[in-house]
């Protein structure tokens, strides 16, 4: 969670941009991040240069011997002329960072070569640098933080379009299907690289040991994690996100997912996503696989189907949907509802209050989590209601001491066994499948949850009426001792 301190000095540097003309969220995180970038590639020489020096060998050079004046160390030390020219210049920073790497087809460097320097003036960049400088950021937790936070004003913008799923959810969806080193995963609906990044801090301290295997090092680096966004700029910020989590060479690709440009089927063993909720797509520009499945133009369906196809058999997903999909009454609905449960494996439902995505919208969601199997296996379904997710439910979203999460995430992977002797009145319990068919294949945690109601016993009328009568009489007591006073 992002300190006061941090918050503080971000909003500091956010302020130098915006009094220097830079307004939109976007064009300021992209600034900031390229100079958060040129600071953490100094932090990675480091390490290299260490690590070298403690095993006797030769370090590996980010930097070579004509760009050191590039490493932030030496850079922020420069006045303000200078330092500009250094940034701007042909073979200056900006360009040093846009062709970092080798490879053209990389996803960084297909992002990078539209990249623009926007920072007008050398009085206006030192005094970001320097202010950057003192942020404690020191280790990817700190630089996760930074990010959480600056994504946060994208969306506060509300004409961006782009709404980032909170950090603690998504962990919450990461921790419930737990990555393992083998899997190839994917995000349809990357935006920043959330998920993607999130699923690689989970290997790195589960299963440390894949980066002593050189053949999962590489996968790790190189094919594990895709991601697909129509917008170049929230491709390039996950791209250098992506980089500066410690994978080298991500694919984060533009690309239509729904499209017929999109043709991925079976390729993939894990789907993370919180795709776009409300929105309709024309027939025509939506690709004829998915529209077997259910035929629809809303794009939270769509993507479901779309989920389904990209899964290899045996592969699984945990997406954030809208209560809508869960209980709609349209064919399209139902038709996915149960093509989820006939056909493959629903594993959970875990339904999320409003206030999760506050203050930038208060939808009711869920979390889904399935296999495909191509040969149903949905027995059960487990629920779980969740009332708190360790923030306040308001447009604040302060820290509250309450939270359902460890409980859900520790619930979930025990289920089979302590599950089953729960009631409908508690936070969690199974549905039996033929339930759900029965009920029209409605997924609402409501359709299936018991209240329990509380008799409440009150006096008799006549009582109540002579305490009435009695308190009547004190206040005419009052009122005279009052009026004898006066």
């Amino acid at each position: 969670m992002i300190t006061g301190e941090l918050k503080n000095k971000v909003d500091k540097i956010w302020e130098i941009f915006w009094t220097g003309g830079i307004t939109n969220p976007l064009s300021v995180i992209e600034q900031f991040t390229y100079l958060i970038f040129i600071k953490s590639l100094d932090e990675k020489q480091n390490d290299y240069d260490q690590n070298a020096a403690l095993l006797g060998i030769e370090s590996r050079q980010i930097f070579h011997a004509d760009q050191q004046a590039f490493r932030w160390k030496n850079f922020k030390q420069l006045k303000a002329e200078q330092m500009y020219e250094v940034m701007t210049r042909e073979a200056g920073v900006f360009n040093f960072i846009k062709n970092l790497h080798d490879d053209r087809e990389s996803a960084f460097s297909r992002y990078m070569k539209d990249a623009m320097f926007m920072i007008p003036t050398p009085q206006m960049l030192e005094k970001i640098v320097t202010n950057i400088d003192t942020l404690p950021i020191a280790g990817r937790d700190a630089q996760g933080d930074l990010y959480e936070y600056l994504l946060s004003k994208v969306a506060t913008a509300g004409t961006n379009g782009q709404f980032r799923t909170p950090r603690h959810i998504i962990r919450m969806m990461v921790e419930l299907v737990k990555p393992v080193p083998s899997d190839t995963i994917v995000d349809p609906a990357a935006g920043t690289a959330g998920f993607l990044v999130a699923a690689g801090e989970y290997l790195e301290k589960n299963c440390a040991d894949l980066f002593f295997d050189p053949a999962l090092k590489t996968h790790y680096n190189e094919e594990m994690f895709t991601g697909y966004d129509m917008d170049s700029t929230m491709l390039r910020i996950g791209a250098m996100n992506m980089m500066m989590h410690g994978v080298e060479y991500p694919h984060i690709l533009y690309r239509d997912s729904l499209s017929e440009q999109n043709d991925d089927a079976d390729k993939f063993t894990l789907v993370l996503a919180n795709p776009p909720f409300k929105g309709s797509l024309d027939y025509d520009s939506v690709s004829a696989d998915l529209l077997k499945v259910t035929k629809t133009r809303k794009t939270e369906l769509l993507f479901i189907s779309l989920m389904l196809r990209m899964l290899k058999k045996g592969g699984r997903c945990a997406t954030i949907v809208p209560d809508g999909v869960l209980f709609g009454s349209s064919n399209a609905h139902k038709s996915l509802r149960q093509e989820i449960v006939d056909n493959h494996q629903l594993h959970a439902v875990v339904s999320m209050p409003s206030g999760v995505f506050k203050p930038y919208a208060g939808v009711s969601t869920a979390v889904m989590i399935f296999s495909k199997t191509g040969a149903g296996g949905t027995d059960q379904v487990w629920f779980y209601d969740m009332k708190a997710d360790g923030y306040s439910l308001d447009d604040k979203r302060q820290p509250v001491e309450d939270n359902d999460i460890p409980d859900i995430i520790a619930r979930f992977h025990s289920r089979l066994e302590t599950e089953g002797s729960r009631q409908r009145t508690d936070p969690s319990f199974f549905v039996s499948k033929a339930e759900i068919v029965n009920n029209d294949y409605d997924l609402s945690i409501n359709r299936y949850k018991e209240i329990e109601y509380e008799e409440v016993v009150y006096e008799e009328p006549q009582v109540i009426l002579k305490k009435i009568r009695e308190l009547e009489a004190q206040i005419m007591e009052g009122l005279d001792a009052l009026e004898g006073m006066v």
